[in-house]
C-alpha cells in the first residue's frame, strides 16, 4: 500500500466494469477508500466484494449520472461518510451502433450526449464545490481518441467525447486557482466488456482495428487505470487541462 494514498477518497462512476473497475482496484491497492457509482447494482456490489476480499476499502452507491438529484446525492453521501473527496474519475459512458450521421435516431443521439457529456458535467458540478471547500482535488474525465480524431459512423459518440475534452480544458482553467486539477484520458481500443462483445460479434472488423494499432494489440483496462492514477498523483502535480491519449500511438500514426 502506498502511504500517499492512505486515508484518501476516490470516487469512480461506471465502476462496475471495464476501466472504471480496474481503476477502482488500482486505487484500493494503493490504500485509498473507493466509492463506486454505477447503474448496475449487481456489478457495483460485485466490485466492492472483490476489493474487500483483497483487503481494500470500498462502498457502492447506485447512481444514474444523467439525473442531477442522484449525482448530488452521491457526492453528498461521499462527504457524509468520508468527510472529503480527493480524487474523481468521471467514467460512466455508452456507445452506439455505427450509423451515418443523418441516420442516427434522435433518441440515440440524446441518450449518448446525456450519459457521456451531460453526465460528466453533472459529476463535476457537484464534485467541484466539495474540492473547492477543501482547497484541493484532482478530477479525471474519461474521454476517447474519438474525441481527438474522426471516427466514421460514430457521430454522437465523437461529439460527446469531443465535448468532454473541451469541458475538461475550460474547467481546468476555471478551477486551477482553487487547487483543483482537471484532466482527461483518451483511450483507444481497450478490452472492456463492450469491446470483448464487439470482438465476438464482428471478428473481422475487430481484427482490422487491431491491425491498425501500432502496438498490434488492444489496451488492457489496467493500462488506463495506471494513467488515471498518475494524473491524480503528486507525480503529475503540474499537469492540468490535458487530454491524454493512451492509445499505443494510434493518433500519431
Amino acid at each position: 500500500m502506498a502511504s500517499g494514498f492512505e486515508g484518501k477518497v476516490f470516487l469512480v462512476t461506471g465502476g462496475a466494469s471495464g476501466i472504471g473497475k480496474a481503476t477502482a482496484f488500482k486505487f484500493a491497492r494503493e490504500g485509498a477508500g473507493v466509492v463506486i457509482a454505477d447503474v448496475s447494482r449487481e456489478g457495483g456490489r460485485q466490485t466492492v466484494q472483490e476489493i474487500s476480499q483483497m483487503g481494500g476499502k470500498a462502498s457502492f452507491i447506485p447512481t444514474d449520472v444523467t439525473k442531477a438529484d442522484e449525482v448530488e446525492a452521491l457526492v453528498s453521501r461521499v462527504k457524509e461518510v468520508y468527510g472529503r473527496l480527493d480524487f474523481a474519475l468521471n467514467n460512466a459512458g455508452i456507445g452506439h451502433p455505427s450509423s451515418l450521421t443523418h441516420e442516427i435516431p434522435e433518441e440515440i443521439w440524446e441518450q449518448v450526449i446525456s450519459v457521456n457529456l451531460k453526465g460528466v458535467w453533472l459529476c463535476m458540478k457537484y464534485e467541484l464545490p466539495q474540492m473547492m471547500e477543501q482547497g484541493y482535488g484532482a478530477i479525471v474525465n474519461m474521454s476517447s481518441i474519438g474525441g481527438l480524431i474522426g471516427g466514421p459512423g460514430l457521430a454522437a459518440y465523437g461529439a460527446s467525447k469531443g465535448g468532454i475534452n473541451q469541458l475538461t480544458k475550460v474547467t481546468a482553467l476555471e478551477y486551477a486557482k482553487f487547487g483543483i486539477r482537471v484532466n482527461a484520458v483518451c483511450p483507444s481500443i481497450t478490452m472492456t466488456p463492450l469491446f470483448e462483445e464487439a470482438a465476438r460479434n464482428y471478428p473481422e472488423a475487430f481484427k482490422d482495428m487491431i491491425d491498425h494499432q501500432p502496438l498490434r494489440r488492444p489496451a488492457k483496462p489496467e493500462e488506463m487505470a495506471n494513467a488515471v492514477f498518475w494524473l491524480c498523483s503528486d507525480e503529475s502535480s503540474y499537469v492540468n487541462g490535458v487530454c491524454l491519449p493512451v492509445d499505443g500511438g494510434f493518433t500519431v500514426a
